[in-house]
């Protein structure tokens, strides 16, 4: 019951990020256009290449220990914080050189650095992993609420005043700050005993975090190549007006993607306990999540793919008229996604993440060398198709040529039969 109540107001909260984002993110996309809009999505996708580099691949490790070493949540909290903070420094020094080996101009850039300013502020999500481990969702998603109201009613003020593209970037870093309050007010009202002076940045324990996070920081960067990488490649090799055409569909085919990140986060502390119960019950418990996953995303999946078109009309207007058969195609990524998170976790209470590096690189660099390939040829379309083979080797495919996960194989495979489900896991 705990972790359904928490799961329950993790749903609550995207259910109506969904519902409000997408009402408010249609209308801005309406508003600006196919190629503004490509701009502004290139522009997110640029700096979430290296996003990864800010987080260290810290989230899952520090629920871990903190749900481990209750005693130390103070220094944990405060050495994951500075640790996050030199993170986003380090995004911004690289962005500064790499904005050098693209056709950017002035204004793209611009929009480039206003959008990755918000990765300072992002470091108080720390307060969030606490919640996590606590399994008390409930006042980040106070926060999360308060924060999308407010954001979605400035975006609103501003179409109705037609402002510049370049004030919806600043309203991302503007989120970002809102967040960052909403967070610390939260985390001092519920801990009676906080004082500031222990939030100490400790050598010892910054090693400790780093030498099981430095292979998820690596696959953490390489995720985001082969998430972002396609709307990058789509403007440097066709246009931002492509780039927009994409950006509207992939927003419909990530807008499920909050799903497996919300029972995930909120059930990895019982897969975690299960474990050290019983083999058979940690087992029983990530096939179930498992099972969960895949048939999920399929029943979002299915629908989708009869109805893009008229799904793409109905929200963007006959402007993103390209944008309905890359959903079609880009949508079935949720099964492997949804499939790929459950997965990270269990590879995460493994202290397996080397494995989870090597799979996310077979992915990003298939989805690259396809993206070369199918750009050219078959446009917006191939690189949905690029994308979605990506998902696939990484998530499934890579299994296979790893004998210590293919059990890991054997229980996925299994997951995409009913069969096996309504014989209750036997």
């Amino acid at each position: 019951m705990k972790y359904f109540k928490n799961t329950s107001w993790l749903f609550g909260e995207k259910i109506l990020r969904m519902v409000v984002g997408l009402f408010v993110g249609v209308w801005v996309a309406r508003y600006l256009g196919p190629e503004q809009f490509g701009l502004f999505s290139y522009a997110q996708s640029f700096v979430g290449l290296f996003t990864a580099i800010a987080t260290l691949g810290l989230d899952g490790i520090v629920v871990r220990e903190l749900v481990k070493n209750e005693s130390r949540t103070d220094e944990l909290i405060g050495t994951a914080f500075w640790l996050k903070v030199i993170g986003a420094i380090v995004v911004l020094l690289i962005l500064a050189i790499a904005i050098n080996f693209t056709s950017n101009d002035i204004y793209t850039n611009a929009l480039v650095f206003i959008i990755a300013s918000a990765t300072i502020f992002q470091s108080f999500n720390v307060v969030d992993l606490y919640f996590q481990s606590k399994v008390l969702s409930k006042y980040v998603v106070y926060t999360n609420v308060f924060s999308l109201l407010l954001t979605s009613i400035v975006k609103v003020i501003l179409i109705l005043n037609e402002a510049p593209l370049i004030a919806f970037a600043w309203v991302i870093l503007f989120d970002s700050f809102i967040l960052a309050c909403g967070f610390i007010y939260f985390y001092i009202k519920n801990n009676s005993e906080f004082k500031i002076q222990n939030l100490k940045f400790k050598r010892e324990m910054a090693v400790s975090l780093l030498k099981d996070s430095w292979p998820l920081i690596l696959s953490g960067i390489v995720i985001s190549i082969y998430m972002k990488i396609d709307q990058v490649m789509i403007k440097e090799m066709m246009n931002t007006e492509a780039v927009g055409q994409y950006a509207a569909a992939v927003r419909i085919s990530e807008l499920w993607y909050f799903i497996p990140m919300v029972i995930a986060s909120s059930l990895f502390p019982a897969i975690l306990n299960a474990k050290k119960q019983s083999k058979e019950l940690y087992y029983s418990r990530l096939q179930k999540l498992y099972d969960m996953m895949v048939w999920m995303a399929i029943a979002i999946a299915l629908p989708m793919t009869f109805l893009s078109d008229w799904v793409v009309e109905v929200l963007y207007g006959e402007q993103y008229n390209q944008s309905g058969p890359v959903l079609m195609i880009h949508i079935w990524t949720a099964v492997f996604v949804f499939l790929g998170v459950a997965f990270g976790r269990f590879l995460t209470a493994e202290n397996l993440t080397k494995k989870s590096f090597y799979r996310t690189l077979l992915g990003a660099a298939l989805n690259i060398i396809l993206n070369y390939i199918l750009i050219p040829t078959h446009g917006i379309n191939g690189a949905a198709v690029a994308t979605l083979l990506a998902q696939i080797t990484a998530n499934y495919i890579y299994d296979f040529f790893d004998k210590d996960l293919h059990q890991q194989l054997k229980m996925k495979t299994k997951s995409f039969f009913p069969i096996h489900i309504l014989k209750g896991y036997k």
